[in-house]
């Protein structure tokens, strides 16, 4: 533990702090929160930061404690982070493995397509596609998970074609290894470190993109908590209330930032154990 430390620099250290910070919110929301977070008070509507001690983030329109909304807004960010990423990258590592190794027609008609998808913004490229899968969770997770495939498939593409004058994966070549077990056991393991990279930031990028969709009021549907759906909530208030759209727009920087900040962690010590 001390060497890995002595290892990563002040980002992947801060980074982790972050991100385990928001993960063990997420945690504790699953079990409690100080109110319920759905739940109207109009009789307690729009308390401020230090207006009352239980509410320490003070409550929002509709009398609901803003505290227990990040910490359930929490939940939805890291799910749809996580699960869209986890299918993005899947699909995009395989894609892309596969058009590095057979090459070809098929490879180039794959790595076209990617490049294709690349072209478009990222948030724009989301909204079509929650246009075309509907609105909501499930919609915003679909959209983010398909713009997140090209990115890992040129990677991995990339990886492939950088490795394969290696001398064992030649000498693997000439032993007959077929592609399967090439890519299982030869290119992955060395890809594996950069993968885990691009997932971090991608992570990221896939939190800023739901809050996107949520705050256009495409993806998570009122009266569910979402970091994005709260802040299209306060831009009403905004001069008013501005407290409205502190928390969860801190939140929102901060896990972004955290995710962003390991991405670049992870970077620098990779390059460090090659060096």
């Amino acid at each position: 533990m001390k060497k890995f430390l002595k290892k990563a620099n002040p980002s992947l250290i801060i980074g982790a702090a972050i991100i385990l910070l928001v993960a063990v919110t997420a945690i504790v929301a699953f079990f409690w929160t100080p109110y319920a977070p759905n739940v109207m008070d109009n009789a307690h509507s729009y308390l401020k930061p230090g207006d009352d001690p239980a509410h320490l983030l003070g409550t929002d329109q509709f009398g609901r404690d803003i505290l227990s909304r990040i910490m359930e807004g929490s939940k939805t960010v890291l799910i749809i982070g996580f699960i869209s990423v986890i299918c993005g990258a899947f699909a995009g590592t395989l894609l892309g493995s596969i058009a590095g190794v057979v090459k070809g027609p098929i490879g180039s008609i794959i790595m076209r397509a990617m490049e294709g998808f690349i072209a478009f913004p990222s948030a724009l490229l989301a909204i079509m596609l929650v246009a075309v899968v509907g609105k909501g969770e499930t919609g915003a997770i679909i959209a983010i998970s398909i713009y997140t495939i090209a990115p890992f498939a040129r990677l991995t593409n990339t990886m492939i074609l950088e490795n394969e004058n290696l001398p064992a994966i030649k000498a693997a070549k000439s032993f007959g290894v077929d592609s399967k077990r090439l890519l299982t056991h030869y290119y992955l393991p060395m890809m594996l470190p950069r993968l885990l990279t691009q997932f971090s930031a991608s992570v990221g990028s896939a939190i800023m993109t739901e809050a996107a969709l949520s705050f256009l009021g495409l993806g998570v549907q009122p009266p569910n908590a979402s970091w994005g759906l709260m802040l299209s909530n306060a831009k009403q208030y905004a001069l008013l209330y501005p407290y409205l759209a502190f928390a969860p727009g801190i939140a929102i920087i901060v896990t972004v930032l955290g995710f962003h900040l390991l991405s670049d962690g992870l970077g620098d010590l990779l390059i460090k154990r090659r060096s």
